[in-house]
């Protein structure tokens, strides 16, 4: 594999945790206007904690298990940046 399947490859492997964040961070600014005031993170900074816990998850989920793409790894990773998200915008003021 030559450095730019390997780095196509590495991109590949975090897209879900990166997307994931942005689309946690979009959804919860359409959606829960009510206690936004609350959140004094702004869009890119959320959306980078959000993603690199993600990118740890998925890390460790390759670690763990020998291999990507395990519904256990997604499960642990949609709970991890909705976890960050709701701690982000200090949910449980709610």
């Amino acid at each position: 594999m030559g450095p730019l399947e390997q780095v196509i490859h590495t991109l590949n492997f975090v897209a879900p945790a990166w997307g994931l964040a942005l689309f946690c961070v979009l959804f919860t600014r359409l959606t829960a206007r009510w206690w936004l005031p609350l959140a004094s993170w702004s869009l890119l900074k959320q959306t980078v904690v959000s993603g690199a816990f993600g990118t740890a998850v998925l890390v460790c989920g390759l670690v763990l298990w020998g291999a990507d793409g395990k519904m256990a790894t997604y499960s642990a990773l949609v709970i991890t940046c909705g976890t960050a998200q709701w701690l982000m915008c200090k949910g449980w003021r709610g």
